[in-house]
């Protein structure tokens, strides 16, 4: 085994490397900076006392020192060895100073992850305009304009399809004063719209966009609806130094997907459900209300919002629920407790204010209800907010909604939808699936109690209305299609197996939009009542593609000869990376209970089963090293002490070679 010195280079350039690379290219988690740093430290501090003993031996003369330093090691590693672990080579400074410069190269470019963008770009003069919740008549516009010269601020509009003549533009209102108490941001709602028409407008601080009303109800457009849906953003992940510290790809691969679907599937939103910021990630550097506002300002001043120059993504509109890194990691105490009441103040103005009405019954003052209800096509919507209300998990008496929003939530799903509402889409920041077993606690496998009185309220609803019922939640950075079959269906063991479409209500949980995965499977089906479709955690850019319209749907009738029936059809697209990698297929019967469906299904009568269109998802190397990690606690202990033996035996092995 070499000195202590070699082995305190050896192992903490080691440790700078890997522990970088896992926090520049993997997981920016907070606790890999100071590792990096320390190492660093730890790495020159250590490495002048080498280079002296290497400097010494090589100006000896006599032949019996000669063999003593090559007997002790002084000449050093060769210049490869010296490239790999980071010890000095007396017999090549400049692979000495070119391994020091690795590493200090390196640990630079930690250091320029974490504070490039909280340095360089604070934000505090960025102009904003955004649109949030649009109804048949109406808009919600952000607008954010800190520069008082700017003010007053004339907000006008005009529908896309007139020339752009002054005379046509309407004035819809003046903004005469913003200050810090809103972050000088205010919310501009145009009214008086027509339906399903394309609208501009255009602010005199020359900020422009484009949007789209959503169609009257009963209308023939009002059977069609496209939406997106994702969750999770952090700003140049995976790390690249030559990027803008505020880029974030995952919304640029997503504004390329939007320009390249036919005007038809054009997304009427994006459905975001959380983690619209991380305040603890990598870093938390402060839990005041200015902290948590520059973290909202640097994402909507992000570059990648108007790539390409069309910018369909800032034109899109974006509904917001909240989830933990927008407060604190597996936050669940409450909405009083610091640093609460600072992260919900620009949550409050930046997505809240332009958000979608609240539900006709809240059960509590509207002031603090942040919860959410609206129409829109074919669909109805209930965003629900998982964090402020929600207490400790896993206690008998555990809520994740708190008994106001519980009962606004039952209410929905128990209310008659008009006739053309055939979807009810629940939508929450964490999966409904108790399949994820790590961090479980964190989502609704935490409130089982709760969670079992929602489902219970959903089956009846799907067997008595006439509606289909999906859930839609984000949170775990990995993708996971669950069924929660009724338990009146009397499904069998093959109908119930992993891995298999089917029967239920359905849960698509999808993220990131733009951060880290682990290639490590974390989701397994444990039991009959979560029954696994699909699953992978694959990808750093993820996000869903949900159309509905009106097809006639093959169904299976009882004499076992298929039936074409007119359905309204959802199909939910996955895309990872760019690109549509599994499609999947639900359908609602357009037709009464006493006709053709009636006959076709004695189990269910309404609803077919889901079924797979397209399933290229590849599995690579993760699965091999999810089954090894399987058994990670019985060897883990064993393997580590061996490998680390190893590698200072290698080390050993390798000086002795050198100096023979």
């Amino acid at each position: 085994m070499g000195s202590l010195p070699r082995i305190v280079v050896a192992t903490s350039s080691a440790t700078i490397r890997l522990i970088a690379f896992l926090f520049l290219r993997w997981i920016p988690g907070h606790h890999f900076p100071p590792i990096v740093f320390t190492s660093l430290a730890v790495y020159l501090s250590t490495l002048p006392s080498l280079i002296r003993q290497g400097n010494n031996g090589r100006n000896g003369g006599k032949d019996q020192d000669s063999k003593n330093r090559k007997s002790s090691g002084q000449g050093g590693p060769g210049a490869i060895k010296a490239l790999l672990t980071g010890l000095p080579s007396a017999r090549s400074p400049w692979s000495t100073r070119l391994t020091v410069l690795i590493n200090v190269i390196v640990s630079l470019l930690t250091l320029d992850f974490l504070v490039r963008g909280l340095v360089l770009y604070p934000s505090t003069d960025a102009a904003i305009s955004r649109i949030g919740y649009i109804s048949p008549t109406t808009a919600n516009l952000l607008v954010r304009e800190p520069d008082p010269a700017q003010l007053p601020l004339y907000v006008y509009y005009q529908e896309a399809n007139h020339e752009a003549d002054a005379a046509k533009w309407i004035e819809e209102g003046i903004v005469y004063a913003l200050d810090d108490t809103s972050d000088f941001t205010a919310k501009v709602a145009f009214k008086n719209l027509k339906p399903s028409s394309p609208y501009r407008y255009s602010l005199s601080n020359n900020m422009t966009g484009t949007f789209i009303t959503a169609p009257l109800p009963g209308s023939e457009s009002a059977t069609r609806l496209s939406f997106l849906t994702s969750s999770c953003i952090k700003a140049n992940f995976p790390y690249n130094p030559l990027s803008h510290p505020l880029r974030i790809p995952g919304i640029e691969q997503m504004s390329e997907t939007i320009a390249k679907l036919p005007s038809l599937f054009r997304p009427a939103f994006m459905l975001f459900l959380g983690d619209f910021i991380y305040i603890d990630v990598p870093q938390r550097f402060g839990s005041s209300i200015s902290h948590y506002r520059s973290e909202y300002r640097r994402v909507y001043s992000s570059p990648s919002w108007t790539i390409p120059n069309d910018g369909p993504a800032i034109d899109l509109p974006w509904l917001h629920t909240l989830d933990d890194h927008e407060i604190a990691n597996d936050w669940s105490q409450g909405n009083t407790t610091a640093p609460y009441p600072a992260a919900a103040d620009p949550y409050v103005h930046y997505h809240v204010s332009v958000n979608p009405p609240i539900p006709p019954m809240p059960f509590a003052k509207p002031e603090n209800t942040t919860y959410f209800s609206f129409i829109n096509g074919p669909a109805s919507f209930f965003m629900m907010d998982t964090r402020t209300y929600r207490s400790e998990p896993s206690q008998a008496n555990s809520t994740i909604l708190g008994s106001a929003q519980l009962q606004s939530l039952l209410e929905y799903i128990g209310r008659p939808e008009p006739a053309e509402v055939r979807w009810k889409f629940v939508a929450s920041s964490v999966p409904m699936t108790k399949n994820w077993p790590v961090g479980n606690a964190d989502t609704w496998g935490g409130f089982l109690h709760e969670r079992r009185t929602v489902f219970e309220a959903m089956w009846r609803a799907e067997r008595e209305l006439g509606v289909r019922i999906v859930m839609l939640s984000g949170d775990r950075h990995e993708f996971g299609a669950t069924r929660f079959p009724d338990p009146t269906l009397g499904l069998t063991p093959d109908e119930l197996a992993p891995n298999s479409a089917g029967e239920g209500l359905h849960e698509f949980s999808v993220g990131p939009l733009s951060m880290f995965y682990i290639p490590v499977g974390t989701y397994q089906q444990t039991d009959n009542e979560d029954v696994t479709i699909k699953y992978t955690p694959t990808g750093n850019f993820k996000y869903g593609l949900i159309d509905i319209a009106n097809y006639d749907e093959e169904i299976d009738t009882p004499s076992g000869t298929p039936a074409k029936v007119p359905s309204s059809v959802l199909t939910y697209s996955l895309y990872i990376d760019g690109e549509v990698v599994w499609k999947y297929r639900l359908s609602v019967p357009l037709v009464e209970s006493g006709g053709l469906m009636a006959a076709s299904s004695a189990k269910h009568p309404r609803l077919p089963p889901g079924r797979v269109l397209l399933d290229e998802v590849t599995e690579g190397w993760e699965v091999a090293f999810q089954e090894f990690l399987g058994k990670a606690e019985e060897i883990g202990a064993s393997i580590w002490r061996q490998a680390v033996d190893q590698y200072y035996e290698l080390l050993e092995k390798a000086g002795k070679a050198e100096r023979v």
